[in-house]
């Protein structure tokens, strides 16, 4: 008797799945995908689309549209709760959805600071979406008068979207010259990576004409104003939030195990231990065997075992394990067809680093977008 496997999100480590919805049918089970959107947004070109070196078109998937095709069902509904012991989800809309065998590859969301009066101007980075809200609305404003812009976050998000809203302005046919692009990096700029890596990213964007802050922790945002624990306040006409991330908190509010973060715990078969019924991969999961970046590229690794599982338990079939692999390539385009590239030992910035992140970006994009990848 077939089963009823549910893909909670379209996310990167589901795209072989997604695929493959019409071989699963064709076994006889029903596939449910719930997604807040009809599309899904590669993040890993979200900040190309903010700086208009892409179009919105460009970096996503037609999720619905491949689910439906395959006559699986789509519901355009966002995940607020789970009841792991009946087998039941539950959606922003009242509605609830039961499952025999539930994937998770929700993402995460951005940790905001206290905001305190309108927020029309203030964005996150993540649903992708908002880059492309925040692109129209800078570009109305930057072409009229100057604008000041402030990015908070010290990573590589930070830097990227900093990078690429200088491109988008640069590009304007009227830009003020005293339009004002600033990024509030923490303590410390790119902390956590080698000097190398942290000085030439710094020096591109510097020499791109954005204004690098270290002033620590951000308290508050109140009326467009950034309220940092040192007592420094920094106005912004538009503030982009590129802070930490978070997993949806409704793994821990289901008392299911969980990382430190609040992830969902899986085992080495992307398999929660507790309730075998249960898998995950991206950036909503913690990986038991060892912890993982919250990087696109491990959601990418995870797809084939994560396909593979679901498939081999919804068949009684023997589970693989996940081996994430080792250092992985890791690309920054910090606009203006600038790039940081790094793995091991390599090392290369400017033009070569981005024309190699653009390839590699969009291959990815034209392997997933027909809907033929095979598992």
């Amino acid at each position: 008797m077939g089963k009823h496997l549910v893909l909670a999100g379209g996310g990167h480590a589901h795209m072989v799945t997604l695929a493959n919805i019409r071989l699963l049918r064709d076994l006889g089970h029903q596939v449910t995908v719930i997604g807040p959107s009809e599309h899904h947004y590669y993040s890993g070109m979200g900040p190309g689309m903010l700086g208009a070196t892409y179009e919105p078109k460009d970096i996503r998937f037609a999720t619905k549209q491949l689910v439906e095709e395959q006559d699986g069902a789509f519901i355009c509904d966002s995940i607020v709760g789970i009841d792991p012991e009946i087998r039941r989800l539950h959606l922003a809309s009242g509605q609830a959805v039961d499952y025999d065998v539930v994937s998770f590859n929700t993402g995460s969301g951005i940790d905001l600071p206290k905001i305190v009066g309108d927020d029309a101007t203030i964005y996150t980075v993540k649903p992708i979406e908002r880059l492309y809200e925040a692109r129209q609305q800078i570009k109305v404003q930057a072409e009229d008068h100057a604008v000041t812009i402030g990015v908070v976050g010290g990573g590589p998000a930070g830097a990227e979207v900093a990078g690429n809203l200088r491109q988008l302005v640069n590009k304007l046919k009227t830009t003020h010259p005293k339009t004002k692009i600033s990024l509030f990096a923490g303590h410390r700029f790119m902390a956590r990576f080698p000097e190398k890596v942290r000085s030439k990213s710094r020096q591109l964007l510097e020499e791109n004409g954005v204004l690098i802050h270290e002033y620590g922790y951000l308290q508050s945002i109140k009326d467009n104003t950034l309220i940092f624990a040192c007592g420094i306040t920094e106005h912004a006409d538009f503030i982009i939030l590129a802070t930490g991330v978070h997993p949806s908190p409704f793994f821990r509010q289901a008392g299911i195990a969980g990382g430190a973060d609040g992830g969902l715990l899986v085992n080495r078969y992307l398999q929660s231990p507790h309730y075998p019924e249960i898998f995950g991969g991206g950036d909503c999961i913690s990986f038991e065997p060892r912890p993982l970046d919250k990087v696109g590229v491990y959601a990418v690794r995870e797809n084939p075992i994560l396909f593979h599982n679901l498939k081999a338990y919804l068949q009684g079939e023997e589970l693989i394990p996940f081996d994430p692999g080792g250092d992985y390539l890791l690309i920054f385009n910090l606009g203006n067809g600038q790039g940081v590239l790094r793995k091991k030992w390599l090392f290369w910035s400017g033009t070569l680093a981005f024309k190699i992140k653009d390839w590699i970006d969009k291959k990815f994009m034209a392997r997933f977008q027909g809907g033929k990848q095979q598992g």
